[in-house]
């Protein structure tokens, strides 16, 4: 099932992403730091929703309370409520 989810607090704006059977697939990203963001969508890649959220959620940016990593863990938290 596809989800999509408003980010906040960072440069991108929004995430979408696949969440089949607990697997995260086909992560992309609204804005931020392209080059980056396009590097945590492929380490996510077939990884474990769980897994992902547990080692993504808290990661800050610079003096943000939050970073596009911890939005992924966020948007994958709220996915997995659902």
């Amino acid at each position: 099932m596809t989800h999509t989810y408003k980010t906040k607090g960072t440069c991108s704006k929004q995430i979408t992403f696949d969440l089949n059977d607990g697997i995260i697939s086909n992560v992309s990203f609204v804005g931020g730091c392209n080059g980056n963001l396009q590097g945590v969508s492929k380490l996510v890649e077939g990884q474990k929703a769980e897994d992902v959220l547990h080692k993504l959620k808290g990661i800050r940016c610079g003096v943000k309370p939050t970073s596009c990593p911890d939005q992924l863990a966020l948007a994958i938290e709220e996915a997995l409520n659902r």
